[in-house]
């Protein structure tokens, strides 16, 4: 089963819908930002938070309640705008501006801050996409095929070959 967090107008086909706005498709109203959520641990297989993330309140503590809702080896994903992208900053209820690494605090590979949370996720898959002209160029592919330059992209190229939308996929490992 399929969660969709934060849907909106637009919920995932054939996904339960959470919203906190009662003028949406959601299924559910409820805050996402509340200390937990009306499911019960491991309730899903997939968990979709399509443009939310940027909105929530506390990050980590989103992201460890989506982890208690997806069962062990579920997938979760993340869709948002590369810090980078004018649409990061010109929506004012968008409060986190983010990038490919912002979610390693929760990866074996944390750099020394896993201390920040003890849920653990496992990186399936991270795409950035760009502008055409630099699809065009094949940067696009680059980037997401290659963690190097990805690296290099962020640490020194993104302001000017900027990022549109991320999508992150991870999957839930055991606490």
């Amino acid at each position: 089963m399929t969660l969709d967090l934060g849907c909106g107008r637009n919920k995932c086909f054939e996904a339960f819908g959470v919203d906190n706005n009662p003028d949406t498709d959601a299924d559910v109203i409820a805050d996402i930002d509340s200390a937990s959520l009306p499911f019960l641990d491991n309730s899903f297989d997939r968990v979709l938070l399509v443009h939310t993330i940027e909105h929530v309140d506390n990050v980590i503590n989103t992201i460890e309640e989506v982890h208690r809702l997806t069962r062990p080896g579920g997938t979760i994903v993340i869709e948002t705008p590369h810090y980078t992208d004018f649409s990061s900053f010109c929506d004012p209820t968008h409060r986190w501006h983010l990038n490919t690494f912002s979610f390693r605090y929760f990866s074996d590979n944390h750099g020394g801050f896993g201390y920040y949370s003890r849920c653990r996720l496992r990186e399936k898959k991270i795409q950035v996409k760009l502008l055409r002209l630099w699809r065009f160029l094949g940067l696009e592919f680059v980037i997401n095929h290659c963690l190097i330059f990805r690296k290099f992209w962020e640490h020194y190229l993104c302001f000017v070959i900027r990022g549109k939308v991320m999508v992150l996929e991870f999957e839930v490992l055991d606490q």
